[in-house]
């Protein structure tokens, strides 16, 4: 009843255009036909395919007149002298046409003495600035978990019923399926329900990766943000005791429904090293320790040459963020993206003010973890305490973590480590971070090819010793990183 309430609250104040986006043409009808049984004013419903039609208290559709074009409905609008109620579905497309701006804004005019009310549905809508003064939007009220868990049930039901069978599933994946569905509209919940179970016949928290990526498909945003299906484990990465025991703490808390009296939901974390030393992939196995989904914000195609555009990009993103949680969201080399010196009132100050209002007032549970090389491009304001839960610093890995490197670099390639003697190999490696020893074991795998023999210690040694790692290229640049962040990171390790 949320929505009818919010939507005789618009029509009892007097608004006479009321947009409603959505593609739920089903739910529309039916919130349409409660409307009109609760009012006594005649009811219409309009679209390109039938024309106008008449909606009755009973649910009847009688026809009324042919009207093909947005502008003859409004037209036919205009004429009638008793105030009703117009359901219009494809009339948004045409709010670029000068004629159907004019006729809304004469309908709106007109209120006073004919107060006609429009609802006017889309799945997209951009209103005129014409409209704006006069109109309002209708945001249609998402379903709780108590109603997707009960469209579940009902999926489930009825899958059972033409099947002539159960539908096999555990309470904990039921809960699990219905935490995932929380965002989407009812019809976009119940295809994804059905998607779920039609194969089978089984809900299973198996089918949890296919159900986040068919969600953030629905909520694509064109390549501003990405769903990275391969997550990867803490224990895939070598070293961070540090990092891997604060993100253990705040596992249970993070997924907590309820989280326990006293402790909000960890926010994020900002990730500062070297070139190399395994951050990406530690964002990475933030979001499969947890099991929630990962989403990628690439902050190169946030902008747009159309003053407003690059802002709206990243406002859309992170709503979408908001809708996919709880979620990880990852933005790498932060501060490629993000105003400068130089930059003053340009796009990425405003990029940066719209992510800092995100980061302070966000109530859902989207943990975001940033990571980033250069500290000198960093805006202050991003670092000030209280932006993110803590900023570790990911330094070059020790004797014993670049030992652990090599062997889950030569257990990928099918190697067994024991075969090699990771202990000189890492002793060869000494100054070199994750990336550099794994191009290591490459080099050497393709050495090895080369001479038609099986891959070998002395392989990678040379080609850990032909190399000039950043640690002795940039040796000038990384001490003032490691000065810099001494006093003011978190070691990961």
């Amino acid at each position: 009843m949320e929505d009818l309430e919010d939507l005789e609250l618009l029509i009892a104040t007097g608004t006479p255009l009321i947009f409603v986006e959505t593609g739920d043409s089903a739910r529309i009808a039916q919130l349409f036909q409660r409307l009109s049984a609760r009012s006594d004013r005649p009811a219409f419903k309009w679209s390109l395919a039938t024309g106008l039609v008449g909606v009755g208290a009973d649910g009847a559709v009688p026809a009324v007149r042919a009207a093909g074009k947005p502008s003859d409905v409004l037209a036919q609008v205009l004429l009638a002298r008793e105030p009703g109620l117009y359901l219009l579905y494809d009339l948004p497309r045409y709010l670029e046409d000068a004629l159907v701006v004019s006729q809304l804004r004469e309908i709106a005019g007109r209120h006073a003495s004919t107060p006609h009310s429009l609802l006017l549905v889309g799945a997209a809508i951009a209103i005129p600035a014409d409209l704006r003064s006069i109109s309002a939007r209708l945001d249609l009220a998402l379903p709780s978990m108590e109603e997707l868990e009960k469209l579940v049930h009902e999926e489930a039901e009825a899958w059972g019923r033409a099947k002539g069978k159960r539908v096999q599933a555990t309470e904990s994946a039921i809960k699990a399926l219905t935490r995932n569905l929380i965002g989407l509209p009812h019809a976009d919940a119940r295809r994804l329900v059905r998607t779920a179970i039609h194969d089978d016949g089984v809900l299973a928290e198996s089918d949890l990766p296919a159900l986040q990526d068919a969600k953030y498909r629905l909520l694509d945003q064109g390549g501003v943000l990405s769903f990275e299906l391969e997550t990867t484990k803490l224990a895939d990465v070598a070293g961070l005791a540090n990092l891997k025991r604060w993100l253990a703490e705040r596992r249970d808390v993070f997924l907590a429904d309820a989280p326990p009296r006293g402790l909000d939901p960890p926010k994020g974390m900002l990730l500062l090293g070297i070139q190399g030393g395994g951050k990406s992939l530690a964002a990475k196995s933030v979001a499969g320790a947890w099991g929630v989904p990962l989403l990628r914000l690439d902050f190169a195609t946030l902008y747009n040459k159309y003053y407003g555009e690059t802002e709206r990009n990243l406002r859309d993103a992170l709503r979408t963020a908001g809708v996919m949680a709880p979620c990880v969201l990852w933005i790498d080399e932060i501060e490629k993206g993000l105003a400068s010196e130089g930059d003053d009132g340009g796009p990425g100050k405003r990029i940066l003010g719209t992510l800092l209002t995100w980061m302070a007032e966000r109530k859902n549970r989207v943990f975001l973890v940033a990571t980033a090389n250069d500290i000198e491009s960093l805006p202050p304001e991003l670092l000030r305490k209280g932006r993110f839960d803590e900023i570790f610093f990911v330094d070059l890995p020790s004797a014993e973590v670049r030992a652990a490197i090599f062997s889950i670099h030569l257990r990928k390639r099918g190697m067994d480590p024991a075969a090699f003697d990771l202990e000189a190999l890492a002793q060869a490696a000494t100054g070199f971070s994750g990336a550099e020893i794994e191009q290591g074991v490459v080099a050497g795998l393709y050495a090895a090819n080369a001479r038609s023999e099986p891959l070998a210690t002395a392989h990678i040694e040379a080609a850990i010793v032909g190399t000039r790692p950043l640690s002795i290229v940039m040796a000038e640049k990384m001490a003032y990183l490691r000065a810099w962040a001494k006093e003011r990171t978190v070691p990961a390790d």
